[in-house]
């Protein structure tokens, strides 16, 4: 329904100087379909509140509503060309009266449509300079509709694919996008029951709330109203710092059913970790956070192992904040097992004395497009400690890059012999006793049963094969003298 409308949006994006990058398209269409999402379910509130005898009252102004200033419609269902805006007077009402309204909203409730319009519009700019290309893209989107599940269907499916596509577009696009059959597999491995609540402090593009969602709601027979009351309001709950990522997260989860997302907009490390209560806690995280150095001492001061690594501060945010028997599936840099600063050191002590870290999978690269860092996935429940970690190192005959990428298949031997934590030639299980401060409590992926020794050639050939270069060189030599004489 719904494929051409998109690509027309995108073409019209990549004519418009102010657009120059797939996270320009990404950001561009966000908010723009958001804003006719909000309409819709304002007319579905509204039709609710008729048949329950109560008047409706409207969250936006008049003016401000879609089919005022985006498109009026005359009588018989068109648009009224004599109402709506155009041109420099469409693009000076959205830049200097629109945007300037819209983010005066304000609200404490994260799960209130008030809160998303007031944080999707605090830092986002509308980029068309051109007031004639924002029409044409007001008038595809119109279109469009929120109300049918097979309408949400694809319009999520084709979201996710623009993700997908600013994932791979190179420059930071990556830093929004963990593949889709990464996030699948770490799911089912951490195996969320509905009833149990399901955090990301940095969720991005909300890719593992909405995987968590889907396999929820497809590995269940037939959900009861009360356990789809749950998953939409007390399930599912996240943070995040970048507006861009913000409405790209609030938008994903819209479309994949989940209408009330509770996603803050704010710094999940700018929470001192001693400040966390038990009603702070969650069941179970899923997350990829961001990697890199450079943390100010502002925010150290907020956790006890100081660090400038941004992941691993997240890895102490999440130890904190996951419930005594809660389980996780963090990505985290390859480094981070072996590293020999005080602060990994320290870190890997914390995780093993008050988590049971009992899988890491250790994954190639190119596994995440454009990124340069190996990563593995850990995988632990809080309350015990460890007292033996299963190891698989994921080892494919392909190198993976953006036209050969990770898919549900590479990872299906992990996720049978996870099971079991069964040994095979990719698998093999460390006792933690041989571990100490010591030996910096090393996590190091080796491999036992992979054979990676070089046969060497016997020392007889070696000489052998140096005296004929000798020979060689010499000739070369006398050749070289003879011309000079």
């Amino acid at each position: 329904m719904f494929e051409q409308s998109f690509k027309n949006i995108d073409n019209i994006l990549h004519t418009d100087s102010g657009c120059g990058t797939e996270l320009d398209y990404v950001e561009q269409t966000s908010w723009i379909l958001f804003l006719k999402y909000l309409d819709d379910l304002e007319e579905t509130k509204k039709a609710e509140s008729k048949l329950a005898g109560k008047e409706y009252e409207y969250i936006l102004k008049p003016e401000f509503r879609w089919d005022n200033w985006a498109c009026p419609k005359t009588e018989d269902g068109k648009l009224d060309h004599h109402k709506a805006l155009d041109g420099d007077d469409l693009r000076d009402f959205v830049n200097d009266k629109l945007f300037p309204y819209l983010k005066q909203f304000k609200a404490e409730d994260p799960n209130t449509i008030e809160y998303k319009i007031g944080e999707i519009f605090s830092e986002l700019k509308n980029k068309l300079v051109s007031g004639y290309k924002l029409r044409e893209i007001l008038n595809t989107v119109d279109k469009m509709r929120f109300r049918l599940y097979e309408e949400k269907h694809e319009l999520s499916h084709l979201y996710e694919a623009k993700i997908a596509k600013m994932g791979n577009a190179g420059r930071n696009g990556g830093e929004y996008y963990t593949p889709r059959p990464l996030i699948r597999t770490i799911v089912k491995v951490v195996d969320p029951k509905i009833g149990e609540t399901i955090y990301d402090g940095a969720c991005g593009s909300a890719g593992f709330l909405v995987e968590a969602y889907n396999y929820l709601t497809q590995n269940q027979a037939k959900l009861s109203s009360s356990q789809m009351t749950t998953l939409q309001n007390n399930t599912f709950y996240g943070k995040e710092i970048k507006s861009l990522a913000y409405i790209i997260g609030i938008m994903n989860m819209i479309l994949h059913g989940i209408e009330a997302p509770n996603i803050r907009h704010m710094s999940t490390l700018a929470e001192n970790i001693n400040d966390i209560q038990e009603k702070d806690r969650y069941n179970v995280i899923l997350a990829n956070p961001p990697f890199g150095a450079g943390i100010g001492r502002e925010i150290q001061q907020n956790f006890p192992i100081k660090t400038g690594e941004t992941a691993f501060l997240f890895l102490q945010h999440f130890i904190k904040i996951l419930k005594a028997g809660g389980r996780a599936g963090i990505v985290i840099k390859n480094t981070f097992l072996s590293n020999t600063d005080n602060a990994s050191i320290s870190l890997r002590k914390l995780l093993l004395e008050s988590c049971n870290l009992h899988t890491v999978l250790d994954l190639p690269g190119g596994t995440f497009t454009g990124a340069g860092v190996k990563t593995v996935i850990l995988f632990f429940e809080k309350g015990a400690p460890t007292k033996k970690v299963w190891f698989y190192q994921l080892n494919l005959d392909r190198n993976l890059g953006k036209t050969n990428a990770l898919s549900e298949k590479d990872l299906a031997e992990f996720v049978e012999l996870q099971k079991d934590k069964k040994d095979s030639e990719n698998s093999w299980s460390m006792d933690t006793s041989t571990l100490s401060l010591s030996n910096g409590f090393d996590l190091s992926v080796k491999n036992p049963n992979k054979n990676d020794e070089v046969i060497l050639r016997e020392p007889r050939e070696i000489l052998e094969e140096m005296r004929e270069l000798d020979q060689e060189s010499k000739g070369n030599l006398k050749k070289v003298g003879q011309i000079f004489k």
